[in-house]
């Protein structure tokens, strides 16, 4: 039998820079823990943001913590769509030629040059996991999510493999809407 995993939904979310949390926040800021993740160490924060594109604005959207090497604001296709601005789907940290835009905290703004990404749909994995599920970094796969009345095959899903992960599926909220993704969702790999 398949090993089946949890898949989460990630709402719009931040990352940020050191830096740029002071300029957001003030100087001396630090990021203040609301929520443990599913990854280790990883948390959504009390910190909001307000994200401007050309279009439109959308208001309080939540960092995560820690801080990063390079901020990183991680939205939707739709929000994209909303907000005027590019989102290339990417896997996390790949934001070389990314999109643009603008963030507003309640210290200061930053206009980002690129770092707007549209999360690629991934697995979470401990190299235990992986290799019970016979997969291995970067490996692309079929998911099979059995939700009430939508059901489907997620193609092109990455796997990222680290001892610093716990297994888990991260899918967008299109994705977890066009899948009527609700309460919990577990997901198989499929050929």
């Amino acid at each position: 039998m398949a090993k089946k995993f949890i898949v989460e939904t990630s709402a719009r979310h931040v990352h940020l820079t050191d830096a740029d949390l002071e300029v957001l926040f003030g100087k001396g800021a630090k990021l203040t823990p609301k929520k443990d993740l599913s990854q280790p160490g990883q948390f959504a924060c009390e910190e909001r943001v307000d994200l401007v594109g050309p279009k439109k604005t959308i208001a309080r959207v939540s960092v995560l913590g820690p801080t990063r090497s390079h901020t990183q604001v991680e939205v939707s296709l739709t929000d994209a769509r909303t907000l005027g601005v590019t989102a290339p789907v990417r896997e996390s940290g790949d934001i070389a030629g990314s999109g643009a835009i603008t963030l507003v905290g309640p210290a200061g703004q930053i206009e980002l040059t690129e770092g707007v990404i549209a999360a690629k749909r991934h697995i979470h994995a401990d190299p235990a996991s992986a290799a019970e599920m016979g997969v291995k970094d970067k490996d692309i796969v079929k998911v099979k999510l059995d939700t009430e009345g939508r059901a489907l095959i997620f193609d092109d899903v990455v796997v990222r493999v680290s001892d610093k992960y716990a297994l888990a599926m991260h899918i967008d909220t299109d994705e977890g809407n066009a899948a009527a993704c609700s309460g919990e969702v577990f997901g198989e790999i499929v050929k």
